[in-house]
């Protein structure tokens, strides 16, 4: 079927790949707390699971004349986890939406 210009798909889109991303990061998160209390100190795997990257943004000063405030640092940390997280969350959403 056509789009007839009815449907907003752009937008929807966009919607629904920040909805996954968001729920996604909230369960790789979920799944670096429970890596981190399972499995033991030391090893390999966890090294592995547990390793991330962190971007950070931030702060930014806005200074108005009758409102000043900071925002920030906004910080980003991504791992093993978090990836998987996003996809599981990503194929569910697609069977699902």
């Amino acid at each position: 079927m056509l789009n007839d210009g009815l449907v907003d798909t752009g937008r929807r889109n966009g919607q629904r790949f920040l909805l996954t991303l968001v729920l996604g990061l909230f369960l790789g998160g979920l799944l670096t707390k429970l890596v981190q209390l399972t499995l033991p100190g030391g090893t390999a795997s966890r090294e592995f699971l547990l390793t991330s990257v962190n971007a950070s943004v931030g702060p930014l000063s806005v200074d108005l004349v009758a409102v000043a405030f900071v925002l920030g640092p906004v910080t980003l940390s991504l791992n093993f986890l978090t990836v998987v997280g996003v996809a599981i969350v990503a194929m569910v959403m697609s069977k699902i939406l």
